[in-house]
């Protein structure tokens, strides 16, 4: 047998390990001394001199006995004896001198959280596992840790230039003065010059407004947002006006899925999958001009039985046809808001759990974690971001070199 399977099996023989309470006892007795040498070891490297000598220091300070401290760990509450100095000046870094909790669970119940678990939940499971009891009350508690992170997130600087923001909404339930009401929370995000994608904010409001949207937009002028060379943007109410007004150098491109998507709301569907078809030739149209015609032809075709569909694309057109000019790669990016949309679904794999947020601080705490677990897979830039960015410096060069 080697050395370590023969310790560890005369340690099991000498506790009398049969099952795992007593698993949990042997570790937990094995961790409590670990801990008890480690504090040692600082206190000798503290002090200077090793137990039984003189202190060369004469500095007054020595060993002065020990204390007693109980902490929680993952085996179970457990019974320390620090040691301390006579001047108090000792301070472990093993265990801090106030630290009472060595689980780690505190960063187990924010990751669980962020996953979408309720706290109630969350309790079950760490009881269940841990043999802890956390109550629902103190999980919530837990969390709310998260706030102030997640406030400093939400004010924190941002880049002086971007090429592409995302902005789009989805629909939560949330009370408001007792009332459980339909709020929208809009997110942002950002393609800033280096091809980085990252959550620029939220923003959760029950109704919009150029009023609205204005203040948004000099809130990231605030935050250090300089320049952004093309928003792409859902239909939303007053949104034009306020980018126009705070951003008067911007490109706005609304959304072609979203404005198909309306056309055919009220289209039976039976013809649906025929007026899709034709609307198709439009955006894929290889010129604006080409795109215009399609859309005439289209008219011609559909007017008498859809006209609000030829009189919405009409309306729109100015920012619906914003990407003609460009090439298939940043095309691809600006007419659709899927990049947005598939950040949506990651929000809602998490908040799917959550039939109503009490508070607007509940909210933003999960869609903070959430946003949080997203961004870490976003390590690397735009697929070819080379080619996209030195078209985009083309069209926009002189607004870009100053930044590069």
């Amino acid at each position: 047998m080697r050395p370590k399977k023969k310790l560890i099996s005369e340690l099991i023989k000498g506790h009398g390990v049969q099952d795992q309470e007593g698993l949990q006892a042997l570790l937990r007795d094995l961790t409590k001394e670990v801990i008890e040498v480690l504090y040692d070891e600082e206190l000798t490297s503290h002090l200077g001199y090793n137990p039984h000598e003189q202190n060369p220091n004469q500095d007054g300070n020595s060993r002065n006995g020990r204390g007693k401290k109980s902490v929680k760990s993952l085996f179970g509450n457990m019974d320390l004896e620090p040691p301390r100095d006579r001047n108090s000046t000792f301070d472990p870094k093993v265990i801090k001198k106030r630290q009472r909790d060595i689980s780690g669970i505190e960063d187990k119940v924010i990751s669980m959280y962020a996953k979408g678990m309720s706290t109630r939940d969350i309790s079950d499971h760490i009881h269940h596992i841990y043999g802890f009891e956390l109550s629902a009350e103190s999980v919530s508690a837990m969390t709310d840790k998260v706030l102030e992170k997640a406030r400093e997130w939400q004010s924190r600087p941002l880049e002086p230039i971007y090429s592409l923001v995302y902005m789009d909404g989805m629909v939560v339930k949330m009370r408001v003065d007792g009332v459980v009401r339909n709020m929208t929370v809009y997110v942002i995000l950002g393609i800033d010059i280096e091809g980085n994608k990252s959550c620029l904010g939220l923003y959760v409001s029950e109704s919009e407004s150029s009023k609205y949207w204005l203040s948004v937009m000099n809130e990231l002028k605030n935050r250090g947002i300089d320049d952004v060379l093309i928003f792409s943007v859902d239909n939303l109410s007053g949104i034009s006006e306020a980018i126009t007004t705070a951003f008067p150098s911007s490109e706005i491109q609304k959304c072609i899925v979203h404005q198909i998507r309306n056309s055919l709301r009220f289209v039976p569907w039976k013809e649906r999958k025929a007026v899709a078809k034709d609307l198709k030739k439009v955006y894929t149209a290889a010129t604006e001009e080409l795109a215009r015609q399609e859309l005439e032809t289209f008219s011609k075709e559909w007017d008498k039985k859809y006209p609000h569909i030829i009189k919405s694309w009409k309306k729109n057109w100015p920012e619906l046809a914003t990407f003609f000019k460009y090439s298939k790669s940043i095309r691809k990016l600006m007419y659709t808001t899927n990049t947005i949309e598939s950040f949506h679904r990651s929000i809602r794999k998490v908040t799917k759990n959550r039939a109503i947020f009490p508070t607007e601080d509940a909210l933003l705490k999960l869609f903070y974690l959430a946003i949080r677990d997203i961004e870490r897979k976003w390590t690397q830039t735009i697929r070819n971001w080379g080619a996209i960015f030195s078209e985009l410096s083309i069209f926009f060069e002189e607004r870009v070199e100053k930044y590069v």
